[in-house]
């Protein structure tokens, strides 16, 4: 037999090397990966929707309401509003890296839904594109809800809060991307609790989430330049309160990074896993 895989004597499969390529077949490709998913997830949308704005909400109002009696105002705003654009960028960062971890690696070590996909004109890169783009559309959905209810509260500024959701979706792809690095690397599901304790709380405590980074020691800071939290809270919070944004470009461009470089990464590593 030479290097073509067959389904049927008369329709010939991609060869192997192509169905395991680590980049996109084509521009567009992913949409089929992004739609099934969709079709799946549509299913037990409002239990997801549910368990993904929950977390965030108690942050929000019990952080705010509660530790914003004690502290104030921050940054000339109440604390609740300030605490309403962290509440925003970490649900973003955490309803992707989620989606990307447990549920891309259901797909594709338990159910194998990825290897009967690669039996389509599809290659792995395009799923894992579409993996990444469907991570980022759920963390784009709860981003968005808790914007709404910031602002019907009187805690974002409309319409400049419209800015905040082309910045959601690219943090929302910047962080998928991470979380697929763990994923192509992750030999269970407890391998996932090493990223969210080692890499996910430390960025969230660290990134202007609960308090302003200028509050940390100078090297700290420094540090949190590194962080997409950091340069997605940076964006995310002057659009909500009708501020002006300071070097947009550079975290645009951070932000961009790492959507691109962990995408090429992770889909290297899972080319190697998947090959063995």
């Amino acid at each position: 037999m030479d290097a073509r895989s067959y389904d049927t004597p008369d329709r010939p499969l991609k060869p192997t090397r192509e169905r395991f390529a680590a980049l996109p077949a084509n521009a567009l490709n992913w949409v089929a990966v992004w739609r099934r998913n969709y079709l799946v997830w549509r299913k037990l949308a409002v239990a997801s929707m549910f368990g993904n704005l929950a977390d965030p909400m108690i942050y929000l109002f019990g952080l705010g309401f509660g530790l914003g009696l004690m502290v104030g105002r921050v940054d000339g705003v109440s604390y609740i509003a300030f605490l309403a654009a962290g509440t925003v960028a970490s649900s973003v960062m955490m309803s992707a890296s989620f989606e990307s971890m447990y549920s891309g690696f259901s797909r594709m070590h338990v159910q194998r839904t990825w290897e009967a996909i690669m039996h389509t004109p599809l290659t792995l890169g395009d799923i894992v594109l579409g993996e990444i783009v469907w991570a980022a559309s759920k963390s784009l959905l709860s981003g968005a809800a808790i914007l709404i209810v910031a602002g019907l509260l009187g805690y974002a500024e409309f319409p400049s809060t419209l800015v905040a959701l082309p910045v959601i979706a690219l943090a929302g792809l910047s962080f998928a991307s991470l979380a697929m690095i763990v994923t192509a690397l992750a030999p269970s599901y407890d391998f996932f609790m090493f990223y969210q304790t080692l890499v996910l709380t430390p960025m969230l405590l660290l990134s202007g989430v609960f308090f302003p980074a200028s509050q940390l020691p100078p090297a700290a800071q420094y540090a949190t330049q590194l962080l997409p939290l950091a340069h997605a809270v940076d964006l995310i919070r002057p659009a909500m309160l009708d501020r002006p944004l300071d070097n947009a470009a550079l975290h645009i461009a951070v932000l961009a990074v790492y959507v691109i470089v962990p995408f090429l990464i992770s889909a290297v590593l899972l080319r190697r896993r998947m090959m063995r």
